[in-house]
Parts: C-alpha cells; sequence; structure tokens
C-alpha cells in the first residue's frame, strides 16, 4: 500500500477510533498525527515546531482574559442583575419567564462569550424559577441550552478568535466580532417567536404569577392601570398589586436597570472599542476584564477577594485544556495539508455537484454531524484549513467572515445534542434532567435553529452588513 494513503489512513481512521473509545480529544489528535508522520517519514522536529508556533502567536492572548472574565461573572452572580433586567422587560407577559430565558441569554452572551457559562450561571437561577411556576423540568432546561449558543455568536467569543487562527492569521477578529452581532440577536429572536407562537402548547403559566402548585388561584379584579389580583389560598386573602413596566415603581426600575447597565457596559467596552478603532480585540479583552474585576469586587462586592485564587485556577485549568488543544490541532492540520486531504475533500465534493447552494448544504450536513461527536474548539481548527478554500474559490465564492459566522452557527447546535454536547450535560446537570427527555424536549428549538442556520448560510448580509457600514 503507497505510504501517503497509510498515512492518510492513520491520520483520520486512527482519530475517530481513538475518539470511538473515549480518549480524549487532544491525545487522539496527538497520537494519529504522531503515527501518521512517522509512516509518511515527517521528522518529528516539524511536528514540534508546528505544535509551538500554534500557541506562540499573540491573537491568542486574548482568550485568556475572556475566559478570566467569564469566571469573575460567574463568581459575582453577575446573572442575576442581568435575569432582574429580562424580567423587567418580558416578565409580565403570559410564560414570562420563557422570554426572560431567551432575553437574558441574549444579554449575558455579549459577556461571557461562552455558552457553557452562560447554562452554568443562568441556568442555576432561571431553570428552578421555571420549573417552581409551572413549566416542565425539560422544556427549562432544553430553552436554556438552546438559548445559550447566543453566547458563542455575540461577542465577546474566543472561538471566533480560535477561527481567526485557523484561518491562517489574515481574518480579522473584529470583523468577526461585529459580524456575530446580527446573527446572534436573530437566534434570540427567533426563539422568543418559537416560545411566543407555542405558547398555549405548552401551557405557560400567566406572567408575574407568585406561589406554586394548584392551590395557588389568581382571580382578576380590576383593570384599572395598576392591574391587581386577589391571591386567594386556603382561608387567608391578600391583594397582589402586579404593575406593567410603566406604571412599576420608578425607584425600583432605576434600580434593576442601573444595576445590569453596569454589566452591560462590558458589550460597549469590547464592541465600541474594536468598531471605532480605539484598541484591539486582545487590548479589549484586557480592559474589559480589569472592568469586570473592578464591578464585581470592589462595586457590587458580590464575590471576595480570597476566592480569587480558586477563580485563578479555574481559569488556568480551561486555559490548559484550548492551548494544548489548538497545539495539537495545529500538528494535525500541518500532516492533512502535507497529505493533501484539503484538495481531495475539494475535488470530492466539486466532482458531486457545482451548485454552490447544494455544496453549502453538504457542508453545513457534514458539519452538523461531526458536531453531533466532537466539541466546537477542535472542529474548527481541524475543519477550517479544509472547509475554507472550497468555500472561498470560483465555485461558492464565499466571504472568510460570512463562512466563519456561519461555521460557528453551525458548530453551536453540536454543543446542544447528544453525545457529546457540553452546554446539554451541563444543563441537564443544573436542571437534574436526563439528556434523553431533554433532547425530546428541544425538538422544536433544533428546528429553530436550523432554520436560522440555512438563513445565515445564504444570505450573506446578516454576517456582512454591520462590518460592511462600520467600515471594518
Amino acid at each position: 500500500m503507497d505510504a501517503t494513503l497509510l498515512s492518510t489512513i492513520v491520520l483520520l481512521g486512527g482519530f475517530f477510533v481513538l475518539m470511538f473509545v473515549k480518549v480524549p480529544v487532544t491525545f487522539a489528535l496527538l497520537i494519529s498525527t504522531l503515527c501518521s508522520a512517522f509512516i509518511s517519514g515527517t521528522n518529528f522536529t516539524v511536528m514540534v515546531r508546528m505544535m509551538i508556533d500554534g500557541v506562540n502567536n499573540f491573537t491568542l492572548l486574548a482568550i485568556p482574559f475572556f475566559i478570566l472574565m467569564g469566571e469573575i461573572m460567574s463568581a459575582g452572580k453577575v446573572s442575576d442583575k442581568i435575569i432582574d433586567l429580562a424580567n423587567l422587560v418580558v416578565g409580565r407577559f403570559k410564560g414570562g419567564l420563557a422570554y426572560v430565558n431567551c432575553v437574558d441569554s441574549m444579554f449575558f452572551g455579549g459577556i461571557s462569550g461562552s455558552a457553557v457559562a452562560d447554562v452554568s450561571s443562568l441556568g442555576s437561577v432561571v431553570v428552578p424559577l421555571m420549573v417552581k411556576q409551572g413549566y416542565s423540568p425539560e422544556f427549562s432546561v432544553g430553552l436554556t441550552v438552546v438559548t445559550s449558543c447566543q453566547g458563542v455568536l455575540i461577542p465577546p467569543s474566543h472561538n471566533m478568535v480560535i477561527y481567526a487562527l485557523a484561518a491562517g492569521g489574515g481574518i480579522s477578529i473584529a470583523r468577526m466580532f461585529i459580524g456575530g452581532a446580527i446573527p446572534g440577536i436573530f437566534l434570540g429572536l427567533s426563539l422568543l417567536l418559537y416560545c411566543f407562537l407555542f405558547r398555549n402548547h405548552y401551557r405557560f403559566p400567566e406572567g408575574m404569577r407568585i406561589g406554586k402548585g394548584d392551590s395557588v388561584r389568581w382571580l382578576k379584579f380590576s383593570n384599572t392601570m395598576d392591574k391587581k389580583w386577589r391571591y386567594t389560598k386556603k382561608a387567608e386573602t391578600f391583594l397582589i398589586i402586579s404593575t406593567p413596566l410603566f406604571t412599576l415603581e420608578m425607584g425600583k426600575c432605576i434600580q434593576i436597570l442601573l444595576n445590569a447597565i453596569l454589566p452591560m457596559m462590558t458589550i460597549v467596552i469590547i464592541m465600541g472599542g474594536v468598531a471605532t478603532g480605539v484598541f484591539t480585540a486582545t487590548e479589549s479583552a484586557a480592559i474589559a476584564c480589569l472592568y469586570t474585576f473592578i464591578l464585581t469586587y470592589f462595586i457590587f462586592r458580590t464575590a471576595r477577594l480570597r476566592d480569587f485564587g480558586h477563580i485563578l485556577k479555574n481559569t488556568l485549568k480551561t486555559l490548559a485544556i484550548v492551548l494544548t488543544l489548538i497545539a495539537t490541532a495545529k500538528a494535525f492540520s500541518y500532516m492533512m495539508t502535507d497529505l493533501r486531504i484539503p484538495d481531495l475533500i475539494t475535488r470530492t465534493l466539486v466532482s458531486i455537484t457545482d451548485n454552490k447552494y447544494v455544496l453549502l448544504l453538504i457542508i453545513n450536513v457534514l458539519l452538523l454531524v461531526l458536531g453531533c461527536f466532537m466539541d466546537m474548539a477542535p472542529l474548527i481548527m481541524i475543519m477550517t484549513p479544509i472547509l475554507l478554500p472550497i468555500v472561498t474559490n470560483e465555485v461558492i465564492g464565499m466571504n472568510p467572515i460570512h463562512f466563519g459566522i456561519m461555521l460557528i452557527f453551525n458548530l453551536a447546535v453540536g454543543l446542544c445534542t447528544p453525545p457529546v454536547g457540553s452546554a446539554l450535560f451541563v444543563g441537564c446537570a443544573v436542571g437534574k434532567t436526563s439528556i434523553e427527555k431533554t433532547s425530546k424536549a428541544m425538538l422544536g428549538m433544533f428546528v429553530v435553529m436550523l432554520a436560522c442556520l440555512m438563513i445565515i448560510t445564504y444570505i450573506p448580509a446578516f454576517s456582512l452588513f454591520l462590518p460592511s457600514i462600520l467600515g471594518i
């Protein structure tokens, strides 16, 4: 057998076999790469240099800052203030907590940039509230998991930094950040619409409801500007004042807004600074991290400085996983290029059809299948060098920014799907539900996500409009 063919089989086949037997992704990449290099006669020194070059990049400095920022906000319970703001805006409607779940993920996703951080922080607060109010646990967890995907699209997102690196360094991180804003918000609004349309199907409870169980009964007796309900439980009767947004006590409104505006300024720092060219994406990450530290420890005082060591430990653990993954994926990508695997895949796809719409559909299906079995970061590192030349050639002519948003959106679906969906696992752990029942409750939400993916794939303006008008 030809050495090149055998090396290709060992590289790809060995990787998937090791993944199937549950070897960690980093070690699966490393072992399959070294075995393939040994068969092809590639010098191991080259592999080591590729791994070093993979992490020796100034752009990667943004990742530890974004990770640390998310850890600080999680420790400081910033999610509570985001939930209060979302509840102020949409919590008074029927199914209010479902809308709150969508809106708070939209806000928090623009701060943390992580789907898992979104699920663990917001989910631990919102899911118990939803269950207490009468939503099914599986629906509550499923909605939290799906809405968390906004976090990898709405900037900041360290996955966009990884994509820019995997694309060879010619992609502007600032353009990726700005380009992801509309798709992320579009996903959130689509899920809001889904909850609104199916509010009767899911039997959403009335908004602003207090109490739990069938022993709680609401009787509306007035339709004045201040809506009033009589709350009856056993022999006791109380008056509960539940006011719409425009009649809510002004002091309470201002307090909620001020508490939420300060965390939301993180988005302004990152988006505004990058868009205006005041500082780079890496500098914006550092400044936003410092701002978050001051906000949590000196303004809100919702975390203790003596626990900061634990936050740094968690950050370093996550960072070690990300950087070793990037290093091994870089060597893996080099071997694929050396064996001309991207060229082979390109010729194979083009031989199937030269219709760009069909090719994009095939690529999306391929990524959706892979996303069910691999996490987002390694897939970005592996698939970007393979697919980017295909989509940017004369047949498809796709903008690299547009492809990057499509790729990240597609792989975000994988965060919600078994068997290795990290956001799904965290959500089920937080909500104490089974993966099987939760996945079943999420079927309608998956349809919404796939519809949004197709729209973003075939309408470039969703990804390119903001970067173009801002001149980035």
